[in-house]
């Protein structure tokens, strides 16, 4: 049996019945991560030492284990690089921020100790969130590896990289514009952005603060919602956090689809789609009507400005959250500057990558005076559009189903000198961030190349219910066989 190729449900079970221990499953993912990661790079950090070490005083006490309040019992489990981890580097992919260790845990770090998950490692990532491609990071480019030539999504790449190579048995990623949903897709494996505010952002390094939202990256539909159903909880420390009803998500996930509608946009069907995506996806949309769903074509008539105002909304937030990135307080400083003003300006365009600086510009001039009106403002008004556009789709629809990007994982290198074909590659999985929705990738089928399609389900806000049921349902028509990858 491969242990690392298990999933959470699977490692449980089989932990419950002392078929297999702790310390075996951190060993087989150990055993994963170094025969690979040196050709994926999908850890910046690897925590082999204190995992083993946590695995080993896990033995004598798993017998008495309360499987209800620590659901996550001994499974070795990957965090993307921006959610703060107490005495454990957080670099963000970024120069800037190598050698940081947070002096606190971010609140989803913190669930998942007290679940009794061990987390193996910190997942690479495209710069502070900011890349479709994980090619951005300072740490070194991830690849994918169902194609080594091929890029594994971003901006959480790593994430997705090691559960497809089984280098983890589940991951947390973070979510501003399709990061966990898109390389989710390119990487075969199950992503999930939960609604806006529904998990605690508290330890999670801003990028666009109305934007960004800590979701699971699973092998599967049920362990997503085992993941959701541990960080899912109201935070004080966090404003934007929901408070809500608790909500068992595993118990959601219930066979048959009767009674389902099923919106399918007109908008997400357009020129330049690749035809075995369209396909795939159209696919998916006959099975959720042969499980008893209603199939109703819908408009988002707003879906074409989601790029433009992504790309004044997000920039103009990171401008301003990364403007604490000055050298004074913490992280890198550039030490051979003369003056103080030259200290800040050295310390920022040594520290931060090309994509980062240009993001960077692009939100200071839209928030700068006498263009703010112009961009920024209009941005947020026809952000306020496309929201009405899916709470008029939902009065009608249960869940809609979209592709999740217009083509397969590219080869390395094909859109780095083309930043707006990059942008375009995340067309589809933006209006939903911009809505503050939840979405999910699915795996449903693979192309001509052998690279993974994943299909899009999005619901209104807090109905991650309806999400899991239907997903749940496609992910056993589909028959999606996921593999043991060789990364050759």
């Amino acid at each position: 049996m491969d242990l690392a190729h298990l999933t959470i449900e699977q490692a449980r079970n089989l932990l419950k019945k002392g078929e297999v221990s702790p310390v075996e499953l951190v060993d087989a993912v150990i055993g994963r991560i170094k025969a690979y990661d040196n050709k994926v790079n999908a850890y910046i950090t690897v925590l082999e030492r204190e995992a083993r070490d946590q695995a080993v005083q896990m033995e004598d006490g798993i017998k008495n284990v309360d499987w209800d309040k620590q659901p996550l019992y001994g499974i070795p489990l990957a965090v993307k690089d921006l959610i703060c981890t107490s005495g454990i580097k957080t670099t963000c992919g970024s120069r800037i921020l190598e050698n940081f260790v947070p002096p606190y845990d971010a609140t989803v770090y913190s669930a998942l100790k007290k679940a009794g998950a061990i987390v193996i490692g910190k997942t690479n990532m495209d710069e502070f969130a900011m890349g479709s491609s994980t090619e951005n990071s300072a740490m070194g480019i991830c690849r994918n590896p169902w194609n080594l030539d091929r890029i594994p999504g971003g901006s959480s790449g790593g994430a997705a990289a090691a559960l497809a190579a089984d280098m983890c048995i589940g991951a947390l990623g973070s979510d501003t514009g399709g990061s966990i949903r898109q390389p989710a897709s390119h990487c075969g494996v199950v992503g999930l952005k939960p609604t806006y505010g529904l998990v605690s952002r508290f330890g999670l390094v801003a990028f666009a603060s109305s934007l960004d939202q800590i979701g699971p990256m699973t092998k599967d539909v049920t362990d997503a919602a085992i993941l959701l159903d541990v960080i899912a909880t109201y935070d004080d420390r966090d404003s934007t956090s929901i408070p809500r009803e608790d909500v068992d998500y595993v118990e959601t996930l219930k066979d048959g689809l009767d009674g389902y509608t099923i919106g399918v946009p007109k908008e997400y069907f357009i020129g330049g789609i690749d035809d075995e995506v369209e396909s795939c996806v159209k696919k998916a949309i006959e099975l959720g009507e042969s499980l008893g769903a209603n199939i109703k074509e819908i408009s988002l008539p707003h879906t074409e400005y989601g790029v433009a105002v992504y790309y004044i909304i997000a920039p103009a937030e990171a401008s301003s959250n990364l403007a604490r990135y000055d050298g004074v307080k913490y992280g890198y400083r550039h030490r051979n500057a003369k003056s103080l003003i030259d200290m800040y300006c050295e310390t920022r365009s040594t520290g931060f990558g090309a994509e980062v600086k240009r993001r960077i510009m692009l939100g200071t001039y839209v928030l700068s005076a006498g263009y703010y009106d112009a961009y920024y403002k209009k941005a947020s008004q026809v952000r306020t559009l496309i929201k009405r556009d899916f709470e008029d789709a939902f009065k009608d629809c249960d869940v809609l189903i979209t592709p999740v990007a217009p083509t397969t994982a590219f080869k390395i290198g094909e859109k780095a000198d083309d930043p707006l074909q990059m942008y375009l590659t995340d067309i589809f999985t933006l209006p939903a961030s911009l809505a503050g929705i939840p979405g999910i990738s699915l795996p449903c089928g693979l192309d001509r190349y052998g690279m993974p399609i994943g299909v899009q389900i999005l619901a209104s806000h807090l109905n991650e219910s309806k999400i899991f049921r239907v997903a749940y349902n496609l992910e056993r028509a589909l028959g999606f066989e996921r593999k043991s990858l060789p990364v050759s």
